[in-house]
């Protein structure tokens, strides 16, 4: 038997917004269309979720938070760009995720599992990866991509068109202008690297000789008087595996540079 949505009376829900079973909307929420609610998604009090915003099963949004509104960028003149969030998200208090613009795509995209925290802003056109993790107060500006499982500090600011990689980590209030190669911790208004984030790495699995060879290349990288092709190059003489490889491939395709 199907679990029946639970809607507020006072809640605003348009004609053309699709509710999976078990959807429940708390007092005053507003959702336009046309939008897709997934199934047993919770949607808090006051949150607000814009047209051509598809939110995934079990998604959670808390008291206030604003989803799939306009993005803020002045060439945006109406288009209807879309904005889509992954199963089992949790977008907390205050939070605002835009959608995409013409240019960049036409979609903003949060991946699954993610976590976003009170008053955290993604700009358009930005695309998370499973699991990411933004601390309370960090913004995105556009076209920024995060690969999965990177975990972003409380008050960081990060420049558009920048790329944060797989497992990196990100300390609080710093400032990213530059692309933060995977499995790196960062800090500093200079985002200056501070090893690999070895803790994050332990806790999603990685065993010793799996971060061992990853320290090796952060060494080379970091650590010797080496430039960064130089660096690269003497990357490629270690083992080849599927971690030294998406750690080259990430550094050979930035565009701004790497946080060094």
């Amino acid at each position: 038997m199907s679990a029946p949505v639970a809607c507020h009376s006072t809640a605003v829900v348009s004609a053309d917004v699709e509710l999976g079973e078990g959807v429940s909307i708390a007092p005053f929420a507003v959702l336009e269309g046309p939008s897709r609610i997934g199934a047993g998604a919770q949607i808090g009090a006051h949150a607000l979720i814009g047209p051509h915003t598809l939110i995934g099963a079990r998604c959670r949004l808390f008291p206030h938070s604003v989803v799939g509104t306009e993005p803020q960028d002045l060439k945006y003149k109406g288009e209807p760009t879309r904005l889509e969030i992954g199963e089992e998200s949790i977008i907390r208090e205050f939070v605002t995720v835009h959608r995409g613009t013409v240019d960049g795509g036409g979609l903003t995209r949060v991946g699954p599992r993610c976590l976003l925290m009170a008053t955290c802003h993604v700009a358009h056109d930005c695309e998370l990866g499973e699991g990411v993790i933004m601390a309370n107060g960090a913004a995105f500006g556009g076209h920024v991509k995060v690969e999965s499982w990177a975990i972003i500090g409380g008050l960081v600011g990060v420049h558009q068109f920048v790329r944060i990689g797989l497992h990196a980590f990100v300390g609080g209030c710093s400032a990213i202008a530059q692309d933060i190669p995977p499995f790196m911790a960062v800090s500093g208004s200079r985002s200056q690297p501070h090893g690999l984030n070895t803790v994050g790495l332990r806790r999603r699995g990685f065993s010793p000789e799996r971060i061992r060879i990853l320290k090796n290349a952060y060494d080379l990288l970091y650590r010797s008087n080496l430039n960064t092709s130089q660096a690269l190059c003497e990357i490629d003489k270690l083992d080849q595996t599927e971690d030294i490889v998406h750690l080259t491939e990430f550094i050979r395709g930035t565009k701004r540079g790497i946080s060094k």
